[in-house]
């Protein structure tokens, strides 16, 4: 496997052809290149190495990637954002992702911009449903949501949970509408469509299971979702957008306010106060699940009217990390 490889020393960066192999059962890892300065120096010597060629044009999509990304980072760079203490040093990469989304990605042709969404809505309901337990698998995402092939041997429940969220992501890909009570309402009883009839805000205490915090009291519920909309609209012209994002995220599963869907609802909040910001959309990926419960855990101690940097830093790192991840590999 070959990639590019970055060095910084000082204020010059240094690019290399890297190559890595397993033998004997360790990864061995050399430098096989050096590519320049620059990343158009690194463009130009890539197609001077032919002994290699066959190796590069394997790993093509990770050295594109790679290229671009780093492009639009200097892109970032040279505009010297103002520091944001809860993004911290991901501030460049999320904003790198916003440029090319916003200055490339949407001024694409219409039918590829559709199979780019296509492509990431099926990737996004495969793992937010896996997080919730659903076991049909992504091959079997992408055949019953493109081809309406049924997988065998899974439940009515699995299959109406993957086509509401395809249904409810295309939704609020041409929404325009504020969020509020009747909004979160109406996201959550199509996601929950012939699944579970409780719908609304519960009137049912909820015990959340394999969390370490105690969910609002019934009576309560929509006392905190009012607070939590007044917090939302305070702070939605103070904070960054993807601060804000996953701040409000947190915030309403630590509510919890439905009997059940809050997970899938408010993983589609996440992206709809993102996409509604001019950001792209985020996966939260069901490999990283223990990982997020464990950054969403992290910030259970903070209350429903404050976002310190204590309490969220690690949450919004996680998700930074998620966007970026999500972008380069789906958007490009």
């Amino acid at each position: 496997m070959v990639y590019i490889y970055k060095k910084k020393v000082g204020n010059k960066s240094y690019y290399y052809l890297r190559a890595s192999q397993k033998k004997d059962g360790k990864m061995i890892t050399k430098d096989i290149a050096y590519l320049g300065n620059t990343l158009n120096d690194v463009r130009k010597e890539l197609e001077k190495i032919p002994k290699y060629k066959t190796e590069i044009r394997k790993a093509y999509k990770n050295i594109t990637n790679f290229l671009e990304s780093n492009r639009y980072i200097e892109k970032v760079q040279s505009m010297k954002l103002k520091k944001d203490d809860l993004i911290g040093d991901k501030l460049i990469e999320v904003e790198a992702c916003r440029q090319h989304y916003m200055g490339e990605f949407l001024r694409q042709e219409k039918l590829t911009k559709e199979e780019i969404w296509r492509n990431f809505i099926i990737d996004f309901a495969f793992n937010t449903a896996s997080i919730e337990g659903n076991t049909i698998n992504l091959a079997e995402v992408r055949e019953l949501l493109e081809n309406e092939k049924t997988p065998k041997n899974k439940t009515l429940r699995e299959i109406y949970d993957l086509q509401n969220t395809e249904s409810v992501f295309n939704e609020i890909l041409l929404s325009k509408d504020k969020i509020s009570n009747e909004f979160i309402i109406g996201i959550h009883k199509k996601l929950l469509d012939k699944i579970d009839k409780r719908i609304g805000y519960r009137n049912q205490d909820v015990r959340v299971i394999r969390a370490n915090f105690k969910a609002t009291p019934a009576p309560y519920v929509k006392t905190d979702m009012d607070l939590l909309m007044r917090w939302f609209n305070k702070n939605k012209d103070k904070l960054h957008p993807l601060v804000l994002a996953c701040v409000f995220h947190h915030k309403f599963e630590k509510i919890h306010p439905f009997m059940d869907g809050n997970g899938r609802t408010g993983r589609i909040l996440l992206n709809y106060i993102l996409l509604d910001n001019n950001y792209p959309p985020v996966i939260i990926r069901n490999k990283n699940r223990e990982k997020y419960l464990r950054v969403m855990r992290k910030a259970d101690k903070s209350d429903l009217t404050k976002s310190e940097v204590e309490d969220y830093a690690n949450l919004v790192e996680f998700v930074s990390n998620e966007v970026v991840s999500s972008y380069w590999t789906i958007f490009l």
